[in-house]
C-alpha cells in the first residue's frame, strides 16, 4: 500500500496552508492608518521562490505567479519526508 492510500481517510480533514510573500516591519501609525482596500507594498514579484507551510511545518516551495490579475503560488517542490 503507498503512503498516499494509507493517509487517503484523512482526505477530508482541512489543513491551514501558509504562504509567506513578504515581511516588513511598519510603525503603529502606518498600521493605525490601514483600512479596508489598503494595499502594502511587497519587494517580492512574480517568478521569485517562497516557502510553503502545511500545520505550521516546512514542507514545500513554490513559486509567486500572475493569474488574471491575482498573485497566486505555483508548487514547485513538496517534501514527502
Amino acid at each position: 500500500m503507498s503512503p498516499q492510500e494509507e493517509i487517503a481517510p484523512l482526505g477530508e480533514v482541512p489543513m491551514e496552508i501558509e504562504v509567506e510573500l513578504d515581511r516588513l516591519v511598519m510603525t503603529t501609525r502606518e498600521v493605525l492608518q490601514l483600512e479596508e482596500g489598503s494595499v502594502i507594498g511587497t519587494s517580492r514579484s512574480a517568478g521569485e521562490n517562497i516557502d510553503l507551510y502545511v500545520g505550521g511545518v516546512l514542507c514545500g516551495s513554490g513559486e509567486i505567479v500572475v493569474i488574471e490579475n491575482a498573485l497566486g503560488v505555483r508548487i514547485t517542490d513538496f517534501r514527502d519526508d
